[in-house]
């Protein structure tokens, strides 16, 4: 089972990400926000929107593989920024952009006022297929 990215020729063609994903019945997988956090709770990469970006998207593969589903099988995405500087957006959006490679899934992009931890600059949520889904022991 994959996700299918539709496109649709009557909207602008040169956005770089499809405008909707469909998918057979499946086990769905609904991510929490990925957070740049390491493993003891600190924020990685200070104040820097792209090593956070990073981090954050390195946190979101490991929870999508613990629910049995990688970046290929993901419905769409929002990609929180907490900053008003559209650079400091595209520079997030940047970083997403090149991890999911080819899959270019429907995302929002949005700059907010502030995310939950102290000095976070960016958060990512995802909807997934648990295409290769396994019995969690949690």
């Amino acid at each position: 089972m994959t996700a299918q990215l539709i496109r649709a020729d009557e909207l602008h063609v040169g956005v770089p990400y499809a405008y909707a994903s469909i998918a057979q019945p499946a086990a769905l997988v609904f991510t929490a926000g990925a957070c740049p956090l390491d493993k003891d709770g600190k924020i990685v990469g200070g104040r820097d929107v792209r090593a956070q970006a990073g981090q954050a998207v390195a946190n979101l593969v490991v929870a999508l593989s613990a629910a049995g589903a990688e970046l290929t099988d993901v419905l769409k995405t929002t990609i929180f920024v907490a900053s008003s500087a559209r650079s400091d957006l595209v520079a997030a959006w940047d970083v997403v952009r090149a991890a999911f490679g080819d899959h270019d899934a429907p995302s929002t992009l949005l700059g907010v006022a502030a995310l939950g931890y102290k000095g976070q600059l960016v958060e990512i949520e995802a909807i997934a297929i648990a295409a290769h889904h396994r019995s969690a022991s949690r």
